[in-house]
């Protein structure tokens, strides 16, 4: 896949938005040189910062600060770039833009430099999402998950199996290219061999791809139950601040309120949700209706009870208002209350329970292994590299195309082996992008900031 051959100059204002020390222009494209001649004055000598002034086109002085020029195919892009380094104020930042646009450049789209920087071969596909995973971390775990998958060990591993994969189909394709000779290559024990610990390898890649999708999307836990039961006591205290109100009144939580905390590096999307019960309030009526909306979508519902005043009879009809289908564990809520020992609770049905106090914080270190077990995180270590949804999807596909190239090959029916392994590789090849439509790109490039 190669770039436009003369693309336009873009721009962005690459800092976020908000006061700060200093502020970044970036700039892309042929037409740089010209533009940094006009507002500069001069082209900067090649990656040396150099002070400069920054001009309108009236040759007014917009700001003044540090200019970096980094001359194709030596930058980020693979084009001619150029960085502003002024003062961090929104109005000036924009003024210094303004100016750069007057001079022929466009807005850059969200995520066009880095897009870019894929198109000229600079980065590949997972590379240059590991870019926007850097920047949107919410642990040091995922931090240096995205700097390893920034730094190519993802592709690699990706590569090394893309590689097996040639290897296995340059072999069976030998064998249909040449049927008179006396050796049945197919039959080739150690053919079998490699294909199997290719399975092997593949599985491996899924593992530590899920593990890396983990520290990217995190998990969703949805607090459901009566009014008072204690969810949002619970949620102040895994967040371990006061992010809730809590109060003896009933149905003080109303709206869904969200709180991201993490465990162990692994990110925890809690969602506080309205108490579950008949209401003739209207908002309060709505607030139950978005909580069975969050609990359809969630990883995990807790639903939490009152160790004191639920018997099993409104458990059991509690549990009857939840959505089919979705995940629950039953957290005994207020055991500093009713003398419960904290921690797992013998169940006479197939819903795990953990007795906890959210007002000690007895049992919360049994509920958050618990959260870590159902969702199958590991604590990050020093192989994990950072992974997404479409990343397994495509690991889960390849598998399944070297199963039936198996299962071809057991028939001896080489062609159908081959075509399956072709396909194997192309799915593989999605993830770093050597096969990528349009549309992909299109999703994955505009979820990035503006300037990135």
């Amino acid at each position: 896949m190669s770039a436009p051959p003369t693309p336009e100059t873009i721009a962005a204002i690459a800092t976020p938005p908000g006061i700060g020390g200093v502020g970044i222009v970036r700039i892309s494209g042929s037409n740089v040189p010209g533009i940094a001649r006009a507002l500069l004055g001069c082209l900067p000598a090649a990656r040396h910062a150099s002070f400069a002034r920054f001009r309108s086109a009236d040759d007014s002085t917009l700001d003044e600060g540090l200019a970096i020029y980094f001359p194709a195919p030596h930058s980020f892009t693979g084009e001619h770039v150029l960085e502003l380094h002024g003062h961090g104020g929104p109005v000036v930042l924009d003024l210094v833009l303004q100016a750069v646009l007057a001079h022929g450049a466009r807005p850059a789209r969200p995520g066009e430099f880095s897009e870019r920087a894929f198109l000229n071969g600079k980065l590949d596909l997972t590379q240059a999402e590991a870019v926007a995973d850097l920047i949107e971390s919410a642990s040091a775990e995922a931090a240096r998950a995205a700097l390893l998958s920034l730094q190519g060990a993802f592709s690699q591993r990706v590569q090394a199996i893309n590689e097996q994969l040639i290897g296995l189909r340059l072999h069976i394709e030998a064998a249909l290219d040449f049927p008179e000779e006396e050796i049945d290559l197919l039959a080739d024990e150690n053919l079998s061999h490699r294909a199997h610990q290719l399975t092997d390898q593949i599985d491996a890649l899924r593992a530590a791809t899920h593990q890396g999708q983990l520290l990217h999307d995190g998990m969703t836990v949805v607090l459901a139950g009566r009014p008072n039961a204690g969810k949002s006591s619970l949620l102040n205290a895994l967040a371990q601040h006061d992010s809730a109100i809590v109060s003896p009144v009933p149905g003080t939580t109303r709206d869904i309120l969200r709180e991201r905390i993490q465990i162990d590096g692994l990110p925890l999307h809690v969602l506080d949700t309205a108490g579950l019960r008949e209401s003739s309030d209207a908002i309060e009526s709505e607030g139950v209706r978005r909580t069975h909306e969050a609990m359809r979508r969630a990883n995990r519902v807790l639903l939490v009870i009152d160790d004191n005043e639920e018997e099993e009879d409104s458990v059991r009809a509690l549990r009857a208002q939840l959505p089919g289908g979705v995940s629950i564990t039953l957290v005994r809520n207020k055991i500093d209350r009713s003398g419960r020992a904290a921690g797992p609770v013998a169940s006479k049905t197939e819903i795990p329970e953990i007795a906890i106090s959210a007002q000690d914080g007895s049992g919360l270190d049994t509920l958050r292994a618990h959260l870590k077990e159902c969702i199958g995180y590991q604590v990050a270590g020093e192989g994990t590299f950072s992974a997404r949804r479409r990343h397994l999807d495509a690991i889960e596909r390849a598998r399944g195309h070297v199963d039936a190239a198996l299962a071809q090959l057991a028939a001896r029916r080489g062609e159908l082996a081959a075509e399956e392994l072709r396909q194997a590789q192309q799915a593989l090849g999605e993830i770093t992008g050597e096969f990528s439509s349009d549309d992909l790109l299109g999703r994955i490039f505009s979820s990035f900031c503006i300037g990135k």
